[in-house]
């Protein structure tokens, strides 16, 4: 079952310029960079009540055509079986957008994403920060 929002990624061919313009937008500085903050292919802050996050990644890394037009973000939702909810789309109709994929260094954050029979990008993931959140809201 889909438990939440965990991460919305964007893409962006200069992550450093993006960076920049959200760090100003949300008056706050990113938190992570890989693999390095002077040349990211990613970054990433956590903002709001519940500590979203919001990845920048490199346009080179998109599994579809990123183009300078508008464009829509892939919503990863959190789930607890990524393998047998990727499948449980599959069984329903989507198609395999990007097959599940390992992000960062063993961390325990995985990615997969999927298209809808309408053509929506709906993107489902491991999320080690969305369990810890959820459980210190179950514990207060």
């Amino acid at each position: 079952m889909l438990r939440g929002f965990a991460t919305v990624s964007f893409y962006a061919a200069d992550v450093k310029a993006a960076r920049a313009w959200y760090e100003e937008l949300l008056g706050i500085k990113a938190y992570y960079a890989v693999p390095t903050a002077d040349d990211p292919a990613y970054v990433e802050f956590r903002f709001g009540d519940f500590q979203c996050e919001l990845g920048i990644i490199d346009a080179k890394y998109a599994s579809h055509q990123v183009t300078s037009g508008p464009a829509g973000a892939v919503i990863h939702w959190h789930v607890d079986n990524l393998e047998a909810e990727l499948q449980h789309f599959l069984d329903h109709g989507a198609t395999l957008q990007e097959p599940i994929t390992e992000r960062g260094n063993n961390t325990g954050f995985r990615t997969a994403s999927v298209v809808d029979p309408f053509g929506n990008l709906i993107g489902m993931m491991n999320n080690p920060h969305y369990l810890e959140i959820f459980e210190g809201l179950k514990s207060a």
